[in-house]
């Protein structure tokens, strides 16, 4: 089968295309037959800084993925050949950057019907993050309008911003505060349902307080910049909520004496450690699937760069590490 692998870690130029064994799914896999797979920012770093495992002649990417079910496994009850799925996939295992992949049923979803495959590669990674960084580490109540307080989204253009907008102003009581400083990622925002934007050029507590705000309960520090968490701390009410998904290096001394919550968000972690309720992505992903079909949730497609391919990942991947992206960028077919 083709793929698109890399040998030793480095810049675009080690993305290279192979040919690989067509895989056999386990017990619990499907094999998907892949016709559309997004980039995010862990393909960026991943292929920067880590080798393939040893034993492995490459490492094959991909965090991201749209097809149609070729097999399953003896143990499989979700899914069959024929049904057409999404997911993120794993990081313990080869990525989606190939024509077939294997993937744990327990974290697929059904693709929703009103989505091309492009559309519907947008978003697994990006849907489950900022789900389970509202719903599992906010807790906040899942369908609940009543008022809840205030979110301040960190980089609301990017991916998983334009879901996280999505779902705070759809499915919480939350009033939501989007930041982007350029007239187009503040055109995007606003499109995706952010009521209020705030100027993230500016130290974080003025932004907020030049559109009308004193402080946020809730923060999405979907990305952070080195030296923020003193702006971060002073824009945050008493006893308010942090998440954060980037790596993080700096003191959280500044959140002490405000009583602030700090979480971590990771995605993958239900697959890495075989959670018990690691099922909990098949459920969130069908949800989602409902709520695109059912026109609560759109899809974050801006970008299409082509057929799978090493020539055009390198160009995805640049993209991407502009830091500049707005929505998500999708490749197609093979």
């Amino acid at each position: 089968m083709k793929a698109v692998g890399y040998r030793v870690k480095g810049g675009l130029e080690v993305l290279t295309d192979i040919e690989l064994p067509t895989p056999e799914p386990g017990p619990r896999d499907l094999l998907v037959a892949v016709k559309a797979v997004s980039v995010n920012p862990v393909d960026v770093k991943r292929r920067r800084w880590e080798d393939p495992a040893d034993g492995e002649d490459y490492r094959v990417l991909g965090y991201d993925a749209a097809g149609i079910v070729e097999a399953v496994g003896s143990e499989v009850t979700l899914f069959k050949p024929g049904d057409e799925v999404f997911y993120a996939g794993a990081m313990d295992r080869p990525g989606t950057n190939s024509e077939f992949h294997l993937v744990d049923e327990r974290i697929v979803g059904p693709k929703p019907n009103s989505l091309s495959f492009a559309e519907a590669a947008a978003l697994p990674l990006t849907s489950i993050t900022a789900w389970e960084m509202l719903f599992d580490r906010m807790k906040l109540r899942y369908g609940s309008r009543t008022p809840g307080g205030t979110l301040l989204v960190l980089n609301g253009a990017g991916g998983v911003g334009s879901m996280t907008i999505q779902l705070a102003t759809r499915l919480t009581g939350l009033t939501v505060i989007a930041t982007a400083s350029r007239p187009e990622t503040v055109e995007w925002v606003r499109k995706l349902g952010a009521p209020h934007v705030a100027d993230h050029s500016k130290p974080l507590d003025e932004a907020i307080r030049t559109i009308g705000f004193n402080g946020v309960d809730y923060v999405a520090a979907i990305t952070s910049t080195r030296g923020s968490v003193p702006d971060i701390a002073r824009a945050m009410n008493p006893q308010g909520h942090i998440v954060l998904i980037d790596n993080f290096d700096e003191s959280i001394a500044p959140f002490k004496a405000k009583s602030i919550t700090i979480s971590w968000e990771m995605m993958f972690t239900r697959s890495l450690f075989q959670t018990a309720d690691m099922e909990a992505q098949h459920r969130l992903l069908g949800e989602v699937s409902a709520l695109v079909d059912a026109g609560v949730l759109r899809t974050t497609l801006t970008h299409a760069s082509g057929p799978i391919n090493a020539e055009n990942l390198r160009r995805a991947h640049e993209r991407v590490e502009t830091g500049r992206a707005i929505g998500k960028t999708v490749l197609e077919g093979f």
